[in-house]
């Protein structure tokens, strides 16, 4: 293969998808100047701890630290990206900085989503995203607490988990049906179940109409008329992709940044995407550009594009892996591979009724398109397999 002249490979992103496309860049054999700009002050650290086992005190913020190893890299942090310059290949960040580049990737993830109705500046209202959102929210949750959550995916889900374990009283919002919605009417009624079987209360098919309280949460006042009580309030709601900063720059954004399947974005031969903010096409779903929240995809997202931004882009290779994802919640690990929301319905195949553990699988137009696992990670990865030779195939 031949390999254009790369002296500056700039990150924009010190995350995750970042880290591992820095890491990806110098195993692939970049010996040139290597920065990743990040908005935290932190060096890079995984995320689905801060749900988990940092609330639970079982980690600290030292144990959430990804591994650097001996990444010879120059680090920005504090200090978001503000614009991008494509004509003259440069980086402007908000203190005023610019950063020249041959080549960019764009990992700068996704922020919590905000809910702006009425109380939501009071104190006690929380979101998670950060490491310093999770100790902000784990500082609250101290004995006798009333914590109401809301939003019922899988954060919602699994800080409901970590709270009880604490003895909090836990009461989960959600004007969907089912938690976990993803995973269908079935699977969210077993959700459902072991959160309900834990202590949670759920209030499910009802949102919020505002956060009451004088200067503090107080209580949640619900669209149904009613009212819970609260100490604090999570606002558990998804999350928004980080592309204002991209105005102006030409890039294609859809979902996210829309890129081919080797994750270059479409406008731009020198710009690649990966992790929460890149949208690629999903042979699962007719090649529809998607963008995946999940720790897995950032990780691989990260490890291709720092290959693929040091090749021509003839040269480079696509992404085929079908996400995955996992979520441990109370005794349950939920696993997850390829699109269940694409199918036309999630099946019960395997079911063990004395251990809980059980996969599902999901078609769409009679094609294999999902499998989820409770507890049964070993059937699951056969699963993984056959999404993932069939959509290699589909290429």
């Amino acid at each position: 293969m031949s390999t254009p002249r790369l002296d500056r490979l700039v990150i924009v992103g010190a995350s995750l998808a970042g880290l591992r496309a820095a890491q990806s860049a110098r195993k692939a054999g970049f010996e040139g100047e290597l920065t990743l700009v990040g908005d935290e002050r932190h060096m890079p650290y995984t995320r689905p701890p801060l749900s988990k086992d940092l609330l639970a005190g079982s980690q600290t913020v030292a144990d959430t630290a990804l591994r650097l190893a001996k990444l010879e890299a120059g680090w920005r942090l504090g200090q978001p990206a503000a614009k991008l310059d494509r004509t003259a290949h440069q980086l402007t960040l908000a203190d005023g900085t610019t950063l020249p580049y041959d080549r960019l990737i764009l990992a700068t993830g996704c922020r919590a989503r905000q809910w702006r109705g009425p109380g939501a500046e009071l104190d006690g209202v929380h979101t998670l995203r950060t490491v310093e959102d999770a100790l902000a929210l784990k500082s609250a949750l101290t004995p006798g607490t009333r914590l109401v959550i809301v939003g019922a995916g899988f954060i919602g889900c699994e800080v409901a988990a970590s709270a009880r374990k604490l003895g909090l009283e836990v009461t989960v919002v959600d004007i969907a049906p089912h938690p976990m919605l993803p995973l269908g009417a079935e699977l969210g009624a077993r959700c459902a179940a072991l959160h309900e079987r834990h202590g949670v209360q759920l209030r499910c098919g009802v949102g919020i109409e505002a956060i009451l309280g004088t200067d503090r949460a107080e209580a949640v006042a619900l669209s149904d008329g009613g009212e819970l009580a609260a100490d604090a309030v999570l606002l558990a709601l998804g999350a928004e992709p980080n592309v204002e900063w991209l105005a102006g720059s030409g890039i294609e954004i859809g979902a996210g940044v829309v890129c081919d399947a080797t994750l270059t974005s479409t406008v731009d031969a020198d710009v690649l995407a990966a992790g929460d903010l890149a949208a690629w096409p999903q042979a699962l779903a007719d090649g529809q550009p998607m963008r995946i929240e999940h720790w897995t995809v950032a990780a691989e997202h990260g490890t291709a594009a720092g290959r693929n931004a040091l090749l021509a882009p003839e040269e480079r290779l696509p992404h085929t892996q079908p996400p995955y994802f996992w979520s441990d919640q109370f005794d349950c690990k939920i696993q997850s591979v390829g699109l269940p929301m694409l199918a036309d319905r999630l099946e019960i195949v395997d079911e063990e009724p004395d251990t809980g553990r059980l996969i599902a699988t999901g078609e769409r137009h009679g094609r294999l398109v999902a499998a989820v696992a409770f507890n049964h990670a070993r059937r699951l990865m056969d699963y993984r397999t056959q999404l993932a030779e069939s959509v290699g195939a589909a290429r």
